[in-house]
């Protein structure tokens, strides 16, 4: 009995020396901070601001607007110019547009001018050529049978003053005649060809020439309409982004870029900011994360991707997270976009950032920052006993 006391002392001497060295020696923070990134608006125009009232902490969702802005002395003399051009465009296309009507109009009564003298003069060609053939035969039936027909070639004949050997005037007037055949002919074949022969050099009607100069004054006047409605197309587009760009800098709207709540608010309604100014500082709750600092000791056991463990202060809650960043000793300048600066006493130690995805998933822990606890990085002997009182 007496050894089993013996034992039993020693047995509870050796448990209770490991738990004091276990909880001391395990790799644990000085303190822990639930931290989020904060994201700053700043005025997109220069004007007057024009927000509704809301309290420092208000909800915000991504997209929310923040505040107006209206800027009336927004420079429009680029977008009044093109506008000046554009009109200038718009009057040469109609010029264009009436001139190739004027034109076409013009065509369109040369084309019946023309279509008019080539049936009559068609219908001229063939009279003359009919009455030409019908004075043919005559002269060719007078000195064929005789008659009275023959009497008066007898008496176109008579010539004294005609030389021995020359042609009759019968015979000049039969040939007379049957030239004037032949030529009808030629000058009605040509007709029908759509070649005029008159006067021995020209070819067409007066109106035919007109049409086919103004058929090339016409190809002109397309070519110079196309090249204006492109032109009035690529100055409509040039006024369509200048009006944008006015109308973006004239009104614009302060929305917010992350999901969170309101941290700082540098501005109010009636205030006048310049262009880049801040005007609200928002607390982008999806960043949530776990900063701290340790001692020199257990920063040099530390690795980023190591393990830890958050136990939120007061609640006794636990939740799993992954070492990210390493910054070592003085790390002010790291915590410039971080809602919660490191204290003094931080500084002189060696800073640490925790990942905790499950600050995330607990609604009332989602951007809970400023609360406070201990990060461990490793596994201690008394961890069952808290959880369970936990």
């Amino acid at each position: 009995m007496r050894y089993f006391r013996l034992v039993t002392g020693i047995v509870v001497i050796a448990l209770a020396v490991w738990i004091i060295l276990g909880e001391q020696m395990s790799g644990a923070s000085a303190d822990a901070v639930v931290n989020a990134r904060l994201s700053t608006v700043r005025a997109p125009v220069a004007g007057a601001v024009q927000a509704a009232p809301r309290a420092l902490g208000t909800t915000v969702r991504r997209g929310d607007v923040l505040a107006t802005m209206n800027d009336p002395l927004v420079d429009g003399v680029r977008l009044d110019d093109l506008l000046m051009e554009q009109s200038l465009a718009e009057a040469e296309v109609a010029r264009l547009e009436q001139e190739l009507e004027a034109t076409s109009d013009i065509r369109t009564h040369l084309e019946a001018r023309a279509e008019t003298f080539r049936t009559e003069r068609l219908a001229e060609i063939e009279t003359g050529l009919d009455h030409a053939r019908i004075r043919l035969a005559l002269l060719e039936t007078s000195g064929a049978f005789g008659g009275a027909e023959a009497d008066l070639a007898e008496v176109l004949d008579q010539d004294t003053d005609r030389t021995p050997g020359e042609p009759r005037l019968y015979e000049i007037a039969l040939d007379h005649a049957r030239e004037r055949v032949e030529v009808l002919e030629i000058a009605l074949r040509a007709a029908r060809a759509g070649v005029f022969l008159g006067d021995g050099y020209n070819d067409a009607p007066n109106s035919e020439q007109r049409l086919a100069e103004l058929q090339s004054v016409t190809a002109s006047l397309n070519a110079e309409l196309t090249n204006a409605r492109s032109r009035l197309q690529a100055v409509a587009d040039r006024v369509g982004r200048e009006r944008l760009r006015v109308n973006r800098f004239g009104v614009a709207e302060m929305t917010a870029p992350v999901e969170g709540v309101i941290w700082e608010a540098l501005t109010t309604s009636g205030e006048t900011l310049q262009r880049g100014q801040d005007a609200f500082v928002l607390l982008d709750c999806t960043s949530v994360m776990v900063t701290l600092s340790v001692t020199e000791n257990v920063y040099n056991r530390l690795s980023v991707g190591d393990s830890a463990v958050f136990r939120l202060s007061g609640s006794g809650q636990t939740f799993e997270g992954t070492i990210n960043r390493l910054a070592g000793a003085g790390a002010a300048t790291i915590y410039r976009n971080l809602a919660i600066a490191p204290s003094e006493r931080h500084l002189e130690r060696f800073d640490v950032l925790v990942s905790v995805p499950g600050l995330r998933g607990d609604p009332a822990l989602a951007c809970g920052v400023g609360r406070t606890g201990r990060v461990f990085f490793d596994r201690r002997p008394l961890d069952w006993l808290r959880n369970l009182w936990g």
